[in-house]
Formats: structure tokens, C-alpha cells, sequence
């Protein structure tokens, strides 16, 4: 048998998860936005990352592709495991330029931490989903 573990939905957990997701998805939002209209800083630093300046325009519409699936709540999980793996390259890029660690390197770890925090407090069911623990069957 397994037990469940019900977890209760409560008004500041719901503002808070809001918070958060909206927090995250203005921040890729502005991300993809200085992508897609080529402000030059952004042109800089993807190039100065290694990246080509025609790669630009190509990752803004991938960053809002993912941002709008995220901000969608019947999309919103689907949306960060896209962006979870997004994240993940730009993580790889500092690190492999030799950024400094915890402002660079990590940045997309704490954007993608801030954004799987706001849906665990939206929705309760993906919190026991992702970690009650394993159980044994007899």
C-alpha cells in the first residue's frame, strides 16, 4: 500500500507561486525581448559568450516559446521542463568560458530554482509528485 500525502492549498502559497512564476516569466520575457529586437548589449554578450550574432534572433524565439508555454497554467510544467533544459545551456556556456561561478555560471540555476518554486506552491500535487519519497513494493 502507499500512502498519500495531501497538502493543503492556502491563500499566501497560491500568492507566493504566483509571485514567483510571474517574477520568472517577466525576467525570460525580457530575456527573449533584447533577443529578438537586437538590443545591442544583448548582440555583445551573446557574442562575447561565443555564441554567433546570427543565433540571436533564433534563441529569443526559443526563450519565448518557452516562456509562453510556462506562463500558460495548463502548459506551465511543460513549459519548465523546456526551460529547465534551456537554462541548462546557458549555464554551460558561463561555464565553459570560465564565468564566475556564482554570478554567472549558476544565475541560470537560481532562475530555474525560483521558477520550479512558484509551480510547487500552485500546485500541491506537483510537490508530492516530485518528492514524496519512493515506496516499496511488496
Amino acid at each position: 500500500m502507499s500512502a498519500s500525502i495531501a497538502i493543503k492549498t492556502t491563500p499566501w502559497r497560491q500568492r507566493l507561486g504566483l509571485g514567483l512564476s510571474a517574477l520568472t516569466i517577466l525576467f525570460l520575457l525580457l530575456d527573449a525581448s533584447g533577443k529578438l529586437l537586437q538590443v545591442e548589449p544583448v548582440m555583445k554578450g551573446t557574442v562575447e559568450l561565443g555564441w554567433p550574432s546570427s543565433a540571436v534572433v533564433p534563441l529569443g524565439l526559443l526563450l519565448l516559446v518557452g516562456a509562453a508555454l510556462h506562463a500558460v497554467p495548463r502548459t506551465s510544467v511543460l513549459g519548465a521542463i523546456y526551460l529547465t533544459g534551456f537554462l541548462g545551456g546557458a549555464v554551460a556556456t558561463h561555464y565553459r568560458i570560465d564565468s564566475p561561478l556564482f554570478t554567472h555560471v549558476l544565475f541560470g540555476v537560481y532562475v530555474a530554482t525560483i521558477m520550479w518554486a512558484g509551480l510547487v506552491l500552485r500546485y500541491p500535487a506537483l510537490q508530492t509528485a516530485l518528492f514524496s519519497p519512493l515506496q516499496r513494493r511488496n
